[in-house]
């Protein structure tokens, strides 16, 4: 190596590494705002990443067995897209000028589905690792359900580089944990040694030795000490590919911002453009033209594609080798096919049972329970777990086989006390693709997890939470263990379903719902305690859940022809007074209205099981479920007010909980904060009574 990190004899691989360095640089210049020093010292590693080792098709972005590249750093987000636009993605150099603009196709940090080749949202550190951990699971997963002695069709690896940033964040700690329990020798993670942080050296707070950690995690460590050796970065990642039995971190030593004079290894180079002048010194550092911006040398421009042409070629052999296995096994290819589709075999939905009426019941989440084991056997991809509390969320179907280096065909994953990183896993699951993931802890619990919960809703993941013990009804553990925000917080994510059944019936229409919803994370909120399995021969039926809220009893309404609110018939008149709740609190509303109607009102109850379905609902639905006429309307939730206002308006009532909870038994807890069928008919009452105003 020469003082500036150069090889010698390799001057166009040099001006390979700099087309990336500068392509970057003068992006962030012209946006004048992004984090040029990342990708200005990875150059090298991405460059000898897709040049000699990445597997991928330009052509064919989504091809099933290609590696999976996460950047977990994504602030480093154009290292990602010059790399992209360099080996032929469609990605141009007009994207790369937008770069940070309104309505580009290269947002500050890489976001999934909007330019092919970024295979995961990144920029919150830590998640793009787990999500990585997610991928490679997937990979050994669907590895050992396909593949046959012969002939492998699933046989990638996951790829990651991850920063400073991501190892200091717990949930990359919590996924790498996992991952070295699970033994996921396909993953490997290129950790940016740069020892620099937006508040400077990372030793101010950082200063454990990371390559100590994650050998302790069972990883195999490697270390490069000079991040501009190509041969040598060559060289750790063929043997971390090698290494088959232990996930690989190569510990890699680089210097934010190579090459700037003024600003190399300082966190001035982090986070904020180098600067008009800065840039012009680096240029004439590294030998670069000052003009034009944006520089690709013809020369590169047909390295880089000659190079993901070689890399391409695995994808046409791959197809031979898929051919070939499709013709040995037919039906075990159709099975390959929906799963990547994600078409659930037919009457899958008929395996769910149907409950007759009950005043005794079952608690929701032992319905869910009885659902994942009628599912299970129906529908293959269906993998999943809970964060250590298995017999609680009810999370394992009988005879489904754990997820373990000596079972990778297990569709049960064991996450342990790791909320966060499970959510991400999960993420990463969905993401690589042929799985439909499920994953469960307590609702209060969904603090822990809600960055990863939130980034699936972005990216429009089906990831299936299963949130139970929903509210003060835990009882005894107390207020640390009663969720009280929790449902405004999940219902304030954009394109979360959140779906709180009223019973068991509901509760296997939910999981239909969760099962047919591609494009959304879905919450399933569910009770502890028991709640009764409502007579549907009388009341509504539990398939307007679908529709979020429904009419569950209307006086007012016809019983031959419940109202356009149920599904069918004509809307009845307008009621006196409309009770709305959600889940445990719907048998409340139930038992006030009785009593409503025995006093001559014309009461409505709506199940408003699920706020984001019924917002999607068109507004004459909505409208023959909540009519404008009728502004007497009294909420019922054993959880926080907030957000009621929508539904119940200025002039309505909450039955809520604006406080922590108690350690005592639920029903008892129930009753001191007022929850219950009492309290709810004087709420209404006084509205009948005292016209429109609150009570």
């Amino acid at each position: 190596m020469t003082e500036t990190g150069r090889t010698p004899g390799a001057a166009l691989e040099d001006r390979c590494v700099d087309t990336i360095r500068f392509l970057a640089v003068d992006a962030v210049q012209k946006a004048n705002s992004g984090h040029p020093g990342t990708p200005m010292a990875l150059a090298p590693a991405a460059h000898v990443l897709f040049t000699r080792h990445l597997r991928y098709d330009p052509a064919a972005p989504d091809w099933r067995d290609r590696d999976r590249f996460v950047l977990s750093a994504g602030h480093a987000s154009m290292l990602l897209y010059g790399m992209l636009h360099l080996t032929g993605y469609d990605l141009s150099l007009d994207d790369l000028k937008a770069f940070r603009q309104w309505d580009s196709r290269t947002p500050g940090h890489p976001e999934h589905g909007v330019v092919p080749g970024v295979e995961t949202t990144t920029g919150p550190l830590g998640q793009g690792l787990a999500n990585a951990v997610g991928m490679a699971i997937a990979e050994a997963h669907l590895a050992a359900r396909f593949n046959d002695a012969e002939r492998q069709v699933v046989d990638h690896r996951t790829y990651v580089i991850a920063g400073d940033g991501d190892l200091m964040e717990g949930v990359a700690s919590e996924a790498a944990s996992l991952a070295g329990h699970l033994a996921l020798g396909r993953l490997v993670v290129l950790y940016d040694d740069n020892r620099i942080s937006i508040d400077g050296a990372t030793d101010l707070a950082f200063t454990e030795d990371r390559a100590k950690r994650f050998e302790a995690y069972g990883w195999h460590v490697q270390r490069v000490d000079d991040g501009e050796d190509r041969a040598a970065i060559d060289a750790a990642l063929t043997a971390a590919e090698a290494e088959t039995s232990r996930p690989s971190l190569i510990v890699l030593r680089t210097h934010i911002g190579f090459g700037s004079p003024n600003k190399q290894d300082t966190a001035g180079a982090h986070g904020a453009p180098l600067g008009a002048d800065e840039v012009t010194l680096t240029k004439e550092n590294l030998g670069w033209p000052l003009e034009p911006g944006f520089f690709v040398p013809r020369e590169v421009a047909a390295y880089y594609r000659e190079a993901a042409a070689r890399r391409a070629e695995a994808h046409e052999e791959w197809r031979g080798r898929e051919a070939a296995w499709r013709a040995a096994d037919p039906g075990r290819a159709v099975r390959w096919d929906a799963a990547w589709a994600r078409v659930l075999p037919e009457g899958w939905a008929a395996k769910l049972r149907v409950y007759p009426a009950d005043p005794k019941g079952i608690p929701t989440r032992a319905a869910s329970g009885e659902a994942l084991a009628a599912l299970a056997p129906a529908v293959p991809a269906l993998v999943g777990g809970s964060a250590d509390l298995t017999p609680s969320n009810n999370t394992r179907p009988p005879g489904v086989v754990d997820f373990q280096p000596a079972s990778p065909e297990g569709r049960y994953i064991r996450f342990g006390v790791r909320e966060h990183a499970m959510a991400a896993v999960a993420n990463g699951l969905a993401l690589h693709g042929g799985l439909r993931p499920y994953v469960a802890t307590f609702f209060v619990f969904s603090d822990y997890l809600r960055p990863a919960l939130r980034l699936a809703a972005l990216m429009g993941l089906p990831v299936t939470y299963v949130l139970t013990h929903d509210s003060v009804g835990v009882g005894e553990d107390g207020p640390t263990h009663q969720p009280v925000e929790h449902l405004a917080a999940l219902r304030a994510i954009p394109g979360v379903v959140d779906l709180r059944p009223a019973d068991a019936n509901e509760t296997m229409e939910a999981w239909k719902i969760a099962l047919q919803t591609d494009d959304a994370p879905v919450a399933l909120v569910l009770t502890r305690q028991r709640v009764p399995t409502i007579d549907r021969e009388k009341y509504g039926s539990a398939g307007g859940v679908a529709r979020g809220a429904y009419v569950l009893a209307d006086a007012a309404a016809d019983r031959g022809a419940r109202g356009a609110a149920h599904g069918d018939g004509e809307p009845g008149p307008a009621p006196d007074v409309i009770l709305i709740a959600s889940g445990s609190e719907v048998h409340l509303a139930l038992a006030a209205h009785e009593r409503l109607v025995a006093d001559g009102v014309r009461s409505r109850v709506v199940n408003l099981a699920s706020w984001r379905l019924f917002e999607r609902q068109d507004a004459g639905y909505r409208e023959a479920v909540l009519p404008d006429a009728c502004r007497r309307r009294v909420a019922v939730e054993a959880a926080a007010s907030f957000g009621w206002g929508r539904w119940v308006g200025l002039d309505g009532a909450t039955v809520t909980i604006d406080r922590f909870g108690a350690s005592a038994p639920g029903d008892v807890l129930f009753q001191k904060f007022g929850l219950t069928a009492d309290h709810v008919y004087a709420c209404a009452r006084s509205l009948l009574d005292k016209g429109v105003d609150r009570p």
